[in-house]
């Protein structure tokens, strides 16, 4: 009698817990509590381990996926960190923020037909338990170059490009503008989806490889480029972002109660404005908010208001839902939390009262025509369909541009027509000599670890540069 083979039990994707939307709408703690381990295994199972994975196709830093999962269905929890920090020095954050839905869970091949293996779960449980449990050993270092190398900001690309040049043997100096470390990671997002600690644990794990941090440095105001290069740098990153906001030239724009949402969440996040009075930061506590925008920056801002007591906060967006380029995670969790999404309309003007201060917004509303620029069908004004909403206070976050204190001041160094630097696609090499730029400051606006997979380029460059020459 021949045996029949056991059919394998079919594991659906295991559920993050996370705190309920009526409790968490007005504290600052994360969301999400983590896999367990018993979760995080089972999950593992789901995995298929195919032999040319995609997954890794769709990671700008080509973790190696399948290999870290595999551990991880075996309970080797310290080993899968290990192996994802031969490619990834931010896991931690990886786990939490970026898009896995359009890279490596968008390319999973169990998502075909079932929901996919929840990568970005798995990578945040090994991270976090590492993080709490000590036991992985620190990577190891090359020997010494002798060269010196300054990176600049220490957002995403900076962090990937100090972490990749101290293991190869350089010595490194991380230099940030900031009176804390880690760029739009403490400054853009918040405690409630990117704890600090978690941060500035990363950033202490390079700091005990041996790289320097040096705060409260803004280069290209305090000291040049060509003056580091006189101090005996040898190679020089540029990770300084695309934080200048992006206004929208609306009728009463300037009135109190409107500002940018890099202010907003930079005195909440970095400043701790959400702590007051513990910290005496200044902030607008608005009761009826309006965030103009709809992307992660949006979400984030939305979400921020309520922690901070509003009794409403509406997205107003000029385009349909479709359209929305915000994860859909962060759309989701603000659904949940009660924010309200007014899509198809755009802002007219803002009326304020005798003192300068906002109270009203009028808005039109909008119809889809062909599709623009972006790829994205242009929102067409509908004639007549103006209305008013109240607010008392509204947070712009339509974009950002280039961070111009650097790049104008920095001889040799050629932007593009929006003042981003320019630097080729491959290896981040820019006009200037022994100048090497990534992240935001190249591309405008984009994910963490689309930045980090900059850095990571930039890095292998300039090592290349430092050892063999230009």
């Amino acid at each position: 009698m021949v045996e029949k083979p056991v059919k394998k039990e079919k594991i659906s994707r295991q559920p993050m817990p996370e705190q309920k939307p009526e409790v968490r709408k007005r504290n600052f703690e994360e969301v999400p509590f983590g896999l367990s381990p018993e979760a995080a295994i089972k999950e593992a199972e789901r995995c298929l381990q195919c032999k040319n994975p995609s997954c890794v196709d769709g990671c700008p830093v080509s973790v190696d996926i399948p290999g870290f999962v595999g551990l991880v269905k075996e309970g080797k929890f310290t080993e899968a960190i290990s192996l994802i920090w031969e490619k990834n020095g931010l896991p931690a954050v990886c786990g939490r923020v970026c898009p896995q839905e359009i890279q490596c869970e968008g390319k999973c091949i169990v998502g075909k037909k079932d929901e996919p293996v929840a990568i970005g779960n798995l990578e945040r449980f090994v991270a976090d338990y590492e993080r709490r449990n000590r036991k992985a050993p620190m990577p190891t270092k090359a020997a010494p170059t002798g060269k010196k190398v300054a990176v600049v900001g220490s957002g995403p690309s900076g962090l990937t490009v100090a972490g990749d040049m101290i293991l190869k043997g350089h010595d490194v100096t991380l230099f940030e503008a900031f009176h804390k470390p880690g760029g739009v990671l403490v400054y853009g997002i918040p405690e409630f989806r990117l704890p600090k600690e978690i941060v500035f644990s990363e950033v202490e794990g390079l700091e005990k490889l041996g790289v320097k941090l040096e705060c409260n440095a803004v280069i290209g105001r305090i000291v040049s480029l060509d003056e580091l290069f006189a101090q005996g740098y040898d190679a020089i990153f540029l990770g300084v972002g695309a934080g200048l906001p992006t206004f929208l030239n609306v009728p009463g724009e300037n009135m109190i109660g409107i500002m940018s949402a890099n202010e907003y969440l930079t005195r909440s996040n970095l400043m701790k404005a959400y702590k007051f009075p513990e910290y005496d930061t200044p902030i607008i506590l608005g009761k009826n908010v309006i965030t103009l925008g709809a992307g992660n920056v949006a979400m984030d801002s939305a979400r921020t208001a309520l922690r901070l007591g509003a009794d409403s906060s509406k997205i107003v967006y000029r385009r349909s839902r479709a359209e929305v380029p915000a994860r859909g995670a962060e759309v989701h969790h603000a659904e949940q939390e009660g924010v309200e999404f007014h899509f198809l309309t755009a802002p007219v003007k803002f009326i304020g009262n005798a003192e300068g201060r906002v109270v009203a917004m009028e808005g039109l509303k909008m119809e889809l025509g062909e599709p623009d620029a972006s790829g994205r069908r242009r929102p067409v004004p509908i004639p007549g369909s103006e209305f008013t909403m109240e607010t008392d206070l509204v947070i712009i976050a339509v974009g950002t541009g280039a961070n111009p204190l650097l790049t104008q001041s920095t001889e040799g160094l050629k932007l593009n027509k929006w003042g981003y630097i320019i630097a080729d696609e491959k290896d981040g090499k820019t006009s200037k000599k022994g100048v090497w730029a990534g992240g935001d400051i190249v591309t405008g606006a984009a994910t963490v670890i689309l930045a980090m997979g900059a850095g990571r380029s930039a890095a292998n460059s300039m090592h290349e540069y430092l050892t063999r020459g230009w």
